[in-house]
């Protein structure tokens, strides 16, 4: 008995039969292959970094946030040509005064970028100062001129500014303080301490994870017995009163150099106790592996194998330690500086320019006091992205 073929099963064409003939409209590349075994061979000739480097360029965010923190770190080289005033300049008849728009028209015709001057009145009421701009008074912004004296680095004299107000006007892009003090300036100037106190913080830090952390993994032993039972007394204390215990007990008669430095040396030996548990961890497993085995028989000491060889296999866990560490420390300051003992004036740091901004009543009056926040929220998500790309670019194998 036959059974017909399904409908969806074609039958094989009659002898003789012309079948259909099918070209494709795609471009036909003939150095197609040839392409690929380059592309192929450079991929396999490329050294780790290169390799690195092509991963970490897919990750746009990552890649957007490290030219930030570049900007950002470049722009504590020049900042006393960025600010528009010098640290300490007080503009006594503009207490607190709100910031001022830049404007491009005036009447409807293009001016440049300007400010309009402002007329004070003391409110007898609230007794609160009120400024009202003069829509009659045009100050045309300066660029690339001569403005406040200064000392570039505290070493070298001059007057040149990235931008300065109109001859005899007043230009606050972000209002002022208390004292009359422009807060854009003091921002500016804040980076150059608050920026670099993470890196040298992290650096110690570091140093004291890896080394103490490496040996500790390698050697094991009574060190390794030893640097647990320090990490742990030192982890059980909370990290905000250990910081303020160590933080007052500095001198008030040192200079604010000495100030720093102290604050920078605090917070990098009570940060060191995470990266050293976590390389020891790391140690602890490749210490077994048979090229730890090759190095030791060749005579390789106990630095050598752990600097040279054991560290560079688990860099990805360390750079996305170091992306994290230092805006730890960035808060660390900051809030130090805000509760009164970290930094101290005359030094300008974010945390102290946050002092401002203590009370309620003025937040309420004068919100702008609140702007030093935005970069070290900027700084620190920057840092994270930026952690994460490196990470992923750590092992361009995956």
């Amino acid at each position: 008995m036959s059974r017909e073929l399904p409908n969806q099963i074609n039958p094989l064409p009659a002898p003789g039969a012309v079948m259909g003939h099918y070209v494709s409209d795609a471009p036909f590349d003939p150095y197609e292959a040839e392409n690929a075994a380059t592309a192929k061979g450079k991929f396999a000739e490329a050294s780790q970094l290169q390799l690195m480097w092509w991963k970490f360029r897919k990750h746009k965010v990552a890649l957007y946030c490290g030219i930030f923190l570049i900007l950002m770190y470049g722009s504590i080289l020049i900042s006393e040509f960025l600010a528009p005033y010098s640290q300490q300049d007080r503009n006594t008849d503009f207490i607190y005064a709100p910031p001022q728009a830049i404007h491009l028209f005036h009447d409807g015709k293009f001016v440049g970028p300007f400010v309009y001057g402002r007329t004070q009145v003391l409110d007898m009421d609230t007794l609160q100062r009120v400024y009202t701009d003069d829509p009659n008074d045009v100050q045309r912004l300066r660029f690339f001129c001569e403005g406040d004296a200064y000392n570039f680095w505290g070493l070298i004299p001059g007057d040149t500014h990235l931008v300065c107000p109109a001859k005899g006007g007043q230009f606050f892009l972000l209002g002022t303080d208390r004292l009359g003090r422009d807060v854009l300036s003091r921002i500016i100037y804040g980076a150059r301490i608050s920026l670099t106190i993470g890196i040298f913080g992290v650096t110690m830090s570091f140093i004291l994870g890896i080394v103490i952390g490496g040996l500790a993994g390698y050697h094991g032993g009574w060190f390794d017995a030893l640097t647990q039972r320090v990490i742990e007394v030192l982890q059980s204390i909370p990290s905000i009163p250990l910081w303020m215990a160590l933080a007052a007990i500095i001198p008030v008669t040192w200079s604010p150099i000495l100030v720093y430095i102290g604050i920078t040396v605090i917070l990098g030996l009570l940060d060191w106790t995470g990266l050293a548990r976590g390389v020891r961890s790391k140690l602890l497993a490749l210490r077994e592996e048979d090229y730890v085995l090759a190095a030791r028989l060749m005579g390789a000491g106990s630095g050598r194998i752990i600097g040279r060889h054991m560290i560079p296999g688990f860099m990805s866990h360390l750079i996305a330690s170091a992306t994290l560490t230092i805006p730890g420390m960035i808060l660390g300051e900051t809030a130090l500086s805000f509760l009164g003992i970290g930094l101290r004036a005359p030094i300008s740091s974010w945390g102290i320019l946050l002092t401002e901004a203590r009370s309620v009543n003025i937040i309420a009056l004068y919100p702008w006091l609140m702007f030093p926040v935005i970069p070290v929220i900027l700084v620190i998500l920057a840092f994270n992205f930026l952690g994460d790309g490196l990470r992923d670019a750590a092992d361009p194998y995956k």
